[in-house]
């Protein structure tokens, strides 16, 4: 490790099969803290390159627990985090729109790192219980719609990296893996990066899957459509910009869209748009969310997608969703 972190500190790109096994050895134990914390720094003050990120991906992949949805035509709604915008929980919201819309989702999630709220959070503070039992899941997504994976109980390998990265308290590039690691292989995916260099890299490596996909980035910087102005999209078939005006919505101020403080003030945020008594701002960036998402695996466009999405919330169908799981869960 000490060659590795000599190198990188010189502004060297190290190669996807040295990402690889660094990581593959961080999941043995081989390094100590302070070596991985320096590791993890690094990437702070540098870019990553496609190689590494790849390599970094492909390890996480290997080493993870895989459940089996292929039953299920399952799309994933994950962001990377890190833009430090703490918004609500958006794209959490927008998967149980989605799951409401009839769209299966497999959400993959984790404890906020860098923000006070992650999706994992809000979820067990509102009584869902994670599991990675595949029969629990599989009926999870069956009755629901929708099953949350929550990432700890997939990636055990990771376990030398959670205390670690809690401790930092920044993004750091778990972030950008975060959801390209979903450990059931979901053939489509809306996934928000925290930059437009971060879109790039996503749009290169996934043009060599099979995934129907699109990846995104707020160019005011958030990792998710915010509405505050323009989003650029990309998927498997064009690269695009999206702005308000397109969904014939209003734009919004980053104060419409803020999120709690706390997780009781998030999941409280969270429970209110759910029941209906969202603020209109709140709405329709959730709903811009999961209509992105449900016109990428329906192949609508994306002004369809909302329509459904609102239906979904308004009609109480993701709240039914969401009630379903808890229930489910708690078996």
């Amino acid at each position: 490790m000490k060659a590795i972190i000599n190198r990188l500190i010189n502004y060297e790109k190290i190669s996807k099969a040295e990402a690889k096994e660094v990581l593959v050895n961080i999941s043995k134990g081989i390094y100590n803290n302070s070596q991985i914390a320096s590791f993890l720094t690094v990437y702070m003050m540098r870019s990553i390159s496609v190689e590494e990120l790849d390599g970094f991906r492909e390890a996480l992949l290997e080493l993870c627990l895989p459940i089996n949805l292929s039953d299920f035509d399952t799309v994933d709604l994950c962001g990377t985090g890190g833009d430090g915008k703490n918004t609500f929980n958006i794209s959490t919201l927008a998967s149980f729109v989605t799951a409401g819309a009839g769209v299966k989702v497999a959400k993959h999630g984790n404890y906020g790192v860098s923000s006070s709220c992650g999706s994992s959070n809000v979820l067990e503070f509102l009584g869902i219980k994670f599991t990675n039992e595949e029969s629990k899941l599989q009926r999870e997504i069956d009755q629901a719609g929708i099953c949350f994976l929550h990432a700890p109980l997939f990636h055990p390998a990771m376990k030398n990296v959670g205390p670690i990265r809690r401790e930092l308290g920044v993004k750091t590039f778990f972030n950008m893996l975060g959801p390209m690691v979903n450990p059931s292989f979901p053939k489509n995916q809306m996934v928000g990066v925290f930059n437009l260099e971060l879109a790039r890299m996503y749009s290169y490596l996934y043009q060599n899957t099979d995934k129907n996909y699109a990846i995104l980035h707020d160019l005011a910087g958030y990792d998710e459509i915010s509405l505050t102005g323009k989003t650029k999209v990309i998927t498997n078939f064009e690269d695009k910009v999206v702005q308000p005006d397109n969904l014939n919505l209003s734009q919004l101020n980053a104060d419409d869209i803020y999120g709690g403080t706390t997780v009781r003030e998030s999941a409280e945020i969270f429970v209110n748009i759910l029941n209906g008594s969202g603020s209109q701002a709140q709405n329709n960036v959730v709903c811009a969310n999961a209509g992105l998402a449900i016109a990428t695996v329906n192949k609508v466009s994306h002004q369809e997608g909302f329509y459904l999405a609102q239906d979904a919330l308004l009609g109480k169908k993701a709240q039914a969703s969401f009630k379903k799981l808890q229930e489910l869960s708690n078996w």
